[in-house]
């Protein structure tokens, strides 16, 4: 696929279906500005209507996934140009969150501030040892304005992000995944290799299922429990003459389904 922008911040690959892309900022440790968003708006875009990617990777170049939004950028905004800035992320990143595909956070290294921000829009993260999670931002006298706020007691519950949030402490990949906000831990020499081993292993399923399976798990958080169990009922109903019908032929028969 060739993307019909040329990215300074963003490096693609794709094979076999597997996207991945790489958050390019080494000068500022690949920290997020007014350019990063548009072109992560463009690319998501175009990654939306390209039916042959299936999974999507997203990773940082060097020693950070992202190590933050870019200070020397916001130190001068007005309270509107913030909260112009604030919706402009939070925009980005719920539309990373909307994609279809499964969308999976390599955590290489520093993920601070919007780089956590940023990994908790993906479905679920995979952490190298090195890698180092924080929100920071009351250190600045700030508060986090890319859904930090609203993702992170989500992922780990009131508590502990009201703890993280309040303190900014840092924690590694240990503790990260200890409270349920990564879901593997590997030595960096490997990370790369179990993400793609973990995306080779989603894209063997059905790939309707898989699409649904997140579109009704997400979208039933928000919804009252009652409501969301009709969601899944309706959907469920929707792959018995669809994929369902091969898959489990396929297993009766004891042979690999045909998707």
């Amino acid at each position: 696929m060739i993307f019909s922008m040329n990215y300074k911040n963003l490096q693609v690959e794709i094979t076999e279906g597997i996207a991945l892309l790489t958050i390019h900022r080494p000068e500022a440790l690949n920290a997020l500005n007014t350019n990063f968003f548009n072109e992560m708006d463009h690319f998501i875009s175009e990654v939306s209507l390209n039916k042959s990617i299936q999974i999507l990777i997203i990773t940082g170049s060097g020693k950070a996934f992202v190590a933050g939004a870019d200070i020397a950028e916001m130190v001068d905004k007005t309270p509107a140009d913030g909260t112009k800035f604030s919706r402009l992320g939070q925009n980005t990143f719920r539309s990373l969150e909307k994609l279809q595909i499964p969308v999976i956070g390599a955590i290489n290294g520093f993920a601070l501030g919007g780089g956590l921000e940023l990994a908790m829009a993906c479905d679920f993260r995979i952490a190298s040892t090195k890698a180092k999670f924080g929100q920071p931002e009351v250190n600045l006298g700030m508060i986090p304005g890319y859904a930090g706020t609203q993702r992170l007691p989500r992922l780990v519950g009131l508590a502990d992000a009201l703890y993280l949030l309040m303190t900014a402490e840092m924690i590694g990949a240990e503790e990260a995944l200890r409270i349920g906000l990564v879901q593997k831990v590997v030595e960096p020499e490997e990370l790369m290799n179990e993400v793609l081993k973990i995306a080779k292993l989603i894209q063997s399923k059905g790939p309707e299922a898989i699409k649904k399976v997140k579109h009704v798990t997400r979208t039933g958080m928000l919804m009252d429990f009652d409501k969301a169990n009709e969601l899944e009922a309706d959907f469920f109903g929707t792959q018995f003459k669809a994929e369902g019908e091969e898959g489990m032929r396929a297993f009766l028969e004891k042979r690999k389904p045909n998707w």
